[in-house]
């Protein structure tokens, strides 16, 4: 089931979310849920919060190429536990800024681990683009966005946008 993605600017997407106790169905089926509606989005990441969820849970798929299968990947408490001094520039973008685009320097890799759909501790090395992705949902988990990294001067232009286009929305 697509779930509706919030707008900043929303509370919500400030806030730090509680870490996952226990991985019910019911996060279970939220994390399916999220997968369809960033597919559909269509997005590379979908943080819980984003869809009004204020759990640890991410959900991630950056293969892009043609031809190259999907690899949807679903973290529960994801965390950072290693990252590189060698350091990315991308472009990034967001399902809760729409539209909105802007170069952020991160570190091109990281080591993160997290909890998978099946309950074990999983670790893995993310690079490139994946490493990106994985840092941006982590800071929503955090309350943090990627205009956060900017100026002030474009975060604010960036959110009288996002204002201008709620207004634009709640109208129909």
């Amino acid at each position: 089931m697509k779930r509706p993605i919030l707008i900043h600017p929303d509370p919500r997407l400030k806030k730090a979310c509680d870490p996952v106790a226990d991985l019910s169905d019911e996060l279970r089926a939220l994390a399916e849920d999220m997968l369809e509606t960033m597919y559909d989005a269509p997005g590379i990441g979908l943080a819980a919060p984003q869809v009004g969820y204020m759990n640890r849970l991410i959900v991630m798929d950056c293969a892009k190429d043609d031809g190259e299968p999907a690899r949807p990947m679903v973290l529960f408490n994801p965390e950072i536990v290693a990252a590189s001094d060698e350091k990315n520039v991308y472009e990034e973008g967001c399902l809760s800024i729409p539209d909105q685009f802007a170069d952020v320097t991160r570190p091109s890799a990281v080591d993160v681990r997290w909890l998978g759909l099946d309950g074990e501790e999983h670790a893995q090395t993310f690079d490139g683009l994946w490493a990106t992705c994985v840092q941006h949902e982590i800071d929503h988990l955090n309350g943090k966005l990627f205009i956060d990294y900017l100026g002030p001067m474009k975060r604010q232009m960036i959110t009288r946008r996002m204002q201008k286009l709620k207004r634009e929305l709640a109208r129909g």
